[in-house]
């Protein structure tokens, strides 16, 4: 079957995946998820950059391993630190912060021990108070962007979808957060910014389907042929082809940049960057389907009007199956695709097919 085909069947209720009446499953993944990246959060921490703790960072144009580099810095009187590889022909000094005179004595040394022009060493010195800043300032930038997204989703949605979308977001946040701790990525002011642009691409894809879901809801307790919950995961599977694709388009470009980044460009910023499109757009894809409309049913199926309306469901239902298998056709996708879309041609072709035989 074309993908087109099954999109087709699932616009129209013709197929359909239960995710809000699964949700508990999915819920079971999530919390396995979000343990896994916990675990690794608390184990091995975060590896921030210099730019939120402070140090010194110099780069240095040398074959040396990193084992032989580590030795001379040790002898140089630094003892905390952090050597990486960038290449073939470059290492990466990274220590605690450190005085100027202490600066141009390391570079010296190091100058001398790698037989290295010291012009050639750029040095990044960051103060322990400027890191604090930097980190202070990113989370205000957070609070602020979730705050903006509440309020935005409380005025066009409802509280229960903001309320959603933010566990959704949070959510997209654990994951990629606990993804750097287990790698060892360094986080830097690129992460920073990829994590925000993971948290909007996760907004912009569950505000689509919620949006579908508002519009197939609206005037869903004025009925009695579905509940909450269907009209609610129709609208999931009539966005759902359309989520895959916007995400597989999302990340290829995405793999690639991690790919040059890391493997061909040893580039750190690439690097840090990428992972954090990567892994945010990953887990977005997964918590708009699997998260956000489901626990959005959960919370409206605790009002007393969609409990009403499940009563009423349910009770037309029973009384269709005492009247008959035809009746039953009002139950399940049959019912949610002649409640939420008109009716298709296809019933008029065989109309006109009895009439012709009739003359």
């Amino acid at each position: 079957m074309k993908l087109n085909e099954i999109g087709n069947r699932l616009y129209t209720g013709e197929t359909s995946v239960d995710f809000a009446g699964k949700r508990k499953l999915w819920y079971l993944i999530s919390v396995a998820i979000i343990a896994i990246a916990a675990l690794g959060l608390l184990g091995r921490g975060l590896n921030l950059g210099i730019e939120f703790e402070g140090g010194a960072k110099f780069n240095v144009p040398s074959t040396m391993s990193v084992e032989e580099a580590r030795k001379i810095v040790k002898n140089a009187g630094v003892e905390t630190a952090v050597i990486i590889a960038v290449g073939n022909e470059r290492l990466e000094i990274q220590t605690p912060p450190l005085e100027q005179t202490e600066i141009n004595s390391l570079i010296a040394k190091v100058a001398n021990d790698f037989n290295v022009d010291p012009k050639l060493i750029t040095t990044q010195s960051v103060g322990p108070s400027w890191g604090a800043d930097i980190t202070r300032q990113a989370l205000i930038g957070l609070a602020v962007f979730l705050f903006l997204v509440i309020l935005f989703l409380t005025i066009y949605f409802e509280v229960r979808m903001a309320v959603a979308a933010i566990v959704a977001l949070l959510h997209d946040l654990l994951i990629t957060i606990g993804v750097y701790a287990i790698l060892g990525f360094e986080v830097t002011p690129a992460t920073v910014i990829g994590v925000l642009t993971i948290l909007g691409y996760s907004l912009y894809d569950t505000v689509v389907v919620f949006d579908k879901v508002k519009e197939n809801t609206r005037s869903i307790t004025a009925q009695s042929r579905l509940n909450y919950r269907e009209g609610a995961n129709l609208a999931l599977n009539q966005t759902l082809i359309r989520s895959i694709n916007t995400s597989i388009v999302a990340l290829l470009p995405v793999a690639a940049i991690l790919i040059v980044g890391v493997g061909i460009l040893q580039a750190g910023t690439l690097k840090d960057l990428a992972l954090a499109l990567f892994v945010g757009i990953t887990a977005g894809t997964y918590s708009s389907i699997f998260i956000a409309t489901p626990l959005l049913v959960q919370l409206k199926e605790g009002q007393p009007e969609i409990q009403a309306l499940s009563r009423r469901v349910h009770a037309r239902r029973s009384n269709a199956g005492r009247e008959g298998p035809e009746a039953m056709k009002v139950s399940g996708n049959t019912a949610i695709a002649t409640q939420v879309l008109p009716a298709g041609p296809r019933t008029q072709p065989k109309r006109f097919k009895r009439s012709k035989r009739k003359k």
